[in-house]
């Protein structure tokens, strides 16, 4: 069953109008994009800065508004709706889990937050709630009278989840959850991620450049590129026999322990520019496999096998 559908997505951003003359086109962040996500699956989204991959999830928490599409939970199109409703059935966990948290409130004060404002509960209701809550994420009550600089990174990323977990959502979109983490608390954090998605039955989104962790969390990948979706599959699928030049070029340029760095084969390094967006394909002047049609007609998402679909007029072969 769906639980998050999103039909021609996209976002642009308008520029500054000059004194004289007509305004310029706007800059395209995310490029219409259509995809699913079932329930209980976790999706990772992955790909370089500037890819669009937090514009994205942005749009999906109510955070911006799209400029274009549609986005349906449970059959459901929550933007069109009380945003209170909004919030009881999608929440975000921020990347920097210190700044996403006010200074200048307790954590309590916190974490009661989308009880007051999603669910209007009672005081002696909310103080119950967030206790369960905290046991669930393995924090002690303590802490709920401390100020969010008195933690560390471990301990603040797990107080964001559980203030996600507050507004008791169905899907959770984790924006780069451990990337400013060390390495031996973000395979903690991954556990709890892993435990919570079980006991509570969540649907997750999880954002990140790293492939090691997106591989280890995810059940399917969708990789963006100039904000447009380039290959989406099976995690299995896309990182053993990657479709899309630019998928294996993120595969290739990931560290792996024992293996000596080497730099991919790629015509250049740069996104191309925004404002002066290519025509055809936008990873053509760095893919090695770019022809003429290549630099004219931009290609579209279609069927590569079992569940992998990629963006590519010429595609690696399996």
């Amino acid at each position: 069953m769906v639980a998050l559908d999103v039909e021609n997505l996209s976002k642009t951003f308008p520029r500054a109008r000059p004194l004289f003359g007509a305004a310029p086109p706007g800059v395209r962040a995310v490029r219409p994009m259509s995809f699913d996500v079932e329930h209980g699956e976790t999706l990772g989204i992955v790909g370089e800065s500037g890819c669009g991959k937090s514009t994205l999830a942005r749009m999906l928490v109510g955070l911006l508004a799209p400029s274009e599409g549609e986005i349906q939970i449970d059959g459901q199109s929550p933007g069109k709706g009380d945003p209170a409703e909004f919030g009881k059935l999608i929440q975000y966990v921020f990347q920097d889990p210190n700044s996403s948290l006010n200074p200048r409130k307790t954590i309590k004060q916190v974490m009661e937050a989308p009880l007051k404002h999603l669910y209007q509960m009672p005081s002696a209701q909310r103080d119950d709630r967030i206790r369960e809550i905290f046991a669930t994420v393995s924090l002690r009550e303590s802490f709920l009278e401390r100020y969010p600089h008195e933690f560390s990174g471990g301990q603040a990323q797990r107080i964001g989840i559980a203030r996600a977990l507050a507004a008791d959502p169905r899907i959770i979109v984790l924006d780069e959850p451990v990337s400013a983490l060390d390495v031996s608390v973000q395979a903690q954090v991954l556990n709890l991620l892993a435990d919570l998605k079980t006991r509570l039955g969540l649907t997750y989104l999880f954002i990140s450049h790293d492939l090691a962790v997106v591989e280890a969390v995810s059940d399917r990948v969708m990789v963006l590129y100039f904000g447009s979706v380039v290959e989406i599959g099976r995690a299995d699928s896309i990182f053993a026999h990657p479709r899309h030049p630019y998928t294996k070029l993120l595969a290739d340029s990931a560290p792996v322990v024992g293996r000596p760095l080497t730099a991919p084969e790629q015509k250049g390094t740069e996104l191309p520019d925004p404002l002066d967006p290519p025509p055809g394909c936008a990873f053509a002047g760095r893919c090695p496999k770019a022809t003429d049609i290549c630099r004219t007609d931009e290609p579209e998402l279609r069927d590569m096998g079992e569940d992998q679909r990629a963006a590519c007029h010429h595609p690696i072969d399996p």
